[in-house]
């Protein structure tokens, strides 16, 4: 009887190997797993509703995510793609370059652009997009997956390294708390500067990097407006 509880990760597993609707796999096991321990129907009920009441803030994401894509359906992407044509100049990777700047500068402040899903996705990528379909005639599938890998990069590399930069971030907090609980003197103020030092650091190295993309760019393909 010891063991008869876990029978609900016996059934999650066989639900997922079966590709079963996952919502409904997570609820049968957490109903069996609370009535093979002795709970009533209702009180698995009232424990499941509980549960997803207490972490309700988790599940916030999906409404961005149906916003995003309300948006990008009804012309959010057109206007970000209209919005480069406008500007002269600004090739591939200065606007990476820009983008990663104010990715890192957000993380210094705790503000939270959004992520692939919300920004890159939708904005970011498109408007690069823009920006090599405005300065080259011969934009190929490959050279569009390059973009696409680029623009996911940045947000991974400002994510990673500016989310502790802020004294108050969770992350910095935790390592502050880790290393104290180890006998280590490391106040958080401490942990955001030496991030900020990395975080320059990888922003100075990815614009050197963009620099060179849009070398290989130029070289790859012929400037637009230029027949020859």
């Amino acid at each position: 009887m010891e063991y008869l509880p876990l029978i609900g990760i016996v059934i999650i597993v066989i639900g997922f190997i079966l590709k079963i609707d996952t919502i409904a796999v997570v609820i049968i096991a957490g109903l069996v797993t609370g009535l093979v321990s002795g709970l009533s129907f209702a009180e698995v009920l009232t424990l499941l509703g509980q549960g997803f009441t207490d972490n309700r803030l988790v599940t916030l994401f999906v409404l961005t995510l149906t916003m995003i894509g309300l948006s990008e359906r009804y012309g959010l992407k057109e206007q970000a793609v209209h919005l480069i044509d406008k500007i002269q100049g600004l090739t591939v990777g200065r606007f990476l370059s820009l983008y990663l700047f104010i990715r890192e500068a957000s993380g210094l402040f705790s503000l939270r652009l959004g992520g692939h899903p919300q920004l890159i996705r939708p904005i970011i990528e498109p408007m690069a997009q823009a920006s090599a379909v405005a300065n080259y005639d011969d934009v190929d599938e490959k050279t569009k997956e390059r973009i696409k890998a680029q623009a996911a990069a940045m947000e991974n590399i400002g994510n990673f390294y500016a989310q502790n930069t802020f004294v108050g971030a969770a992350g910095t907090l935790l390592i502050a708390g880790t290393l104290d609980s180890l006998g280590y003197h490391a106040p958080a103020a401490s942990i955001a500067v030496a991030s900020l030092v990395v975080a320059v650091i990888a922003l100075f190295m990815s614009i050197l990097y963009n620099i060179w993309f849009d070398r290989q760019l130029s070289k790859k393909h012929k400037k637009a407006g230029d027949r020859s």
